[in-house]
């Protein structure tokens, strides 16, 4: 990927939602503030961040990145992501780095996940232990993209669980994906980390869709 390609990638700024990270309109003052969607369901995560918006030249790279078998992109789109983790997450904060999970089928198709690559650069960077076992998906549910935003939550609403075999869960939990449409998938995924006794979750995302039917 050309420089010239990278320095295009539109960063994420504010002002944005405090909890989901939705970029918001500037109505006269940059101050973060709740979207309607986050005031009216509130979701099982403490913060969702990310590093680009999901346009132009970032989306046509994780579109290659995870549907062209260009694994090897993750060594350019993973750095950002960790930065951000270094910029947007609790000085303090120690926590287990865990991503978004593929169904097997998906995962045996895809050959790899792509959003298990981004977290490993996320752990690296923070000296965090990187779990890639205890979150599952245990249904193949139709992909996200053509889909609404009430599709997408029901799409995904048991789709994820914690392992049986899974043992004390963390009291803070990195949560790492590739893109955030609504944020269906990472509410889910949260709900059930904190179902089986996680304390809190912190989301990160490469990219966050800006999509201004759903904000306040």
């Amino acid at each position: 990927m050309c420089e010239e390609c990278r320095a295009s990638f539109r960063k994420a700024e504010p002002p944005f939602c405090r909890t989901c990270g939705l970029p918001l309109p500037d109505i006269g003052h940059s101050e973060d503030r709740l979207c309607e969607a986050c005031l009216r369901r509130p979701p099982a995560y403490e913060t969702a961040r990310a590093a680009y918006l999901y346009e132009g030249a970032a989306l046509d790279a994780i579109h290659r990145f995870k549907y062209g078998g260009r694994a090897h992109l993750a060594r350019i789109l993973g750095p950002p992501l960790a930065a951000l983790a270094s910029r947007t997450l609790p000085l303090d904060l120690k926590a287990v780095v865990m991503p978004v999970p593929l169904h097997p089928k998906r995962l045996r198709e895809r050959g790899f996940n792509q959003s298990l690559l981004l977290a490993g650069h996320v752990a690296e960077l923070q000296g965090w232990r990187l779990d890639y076992r205890t979150l599952e998906r245990s249904t193949n549910t139709p992909p996200q993209a053509a889909l609404t935003r009430d599709e997408r939550r029901k799409n995904v609403r048991a789709a994820f669980g914690v392992k049986e075999t899974a043992g004390p869960m963390p009291r803070n939990v990195v949560l790492v994906d590739d893109v955030a449409t609504t944020g269906s998938t990472l509410n889910a995924c949260s709900k059930a980390l904190v179902r089986a006794g996680a304390g809190r979750v912190f989301c990160l995302v490469l990219a966050r869709a800006a999509d201004r039917t759903i904000q306040a």
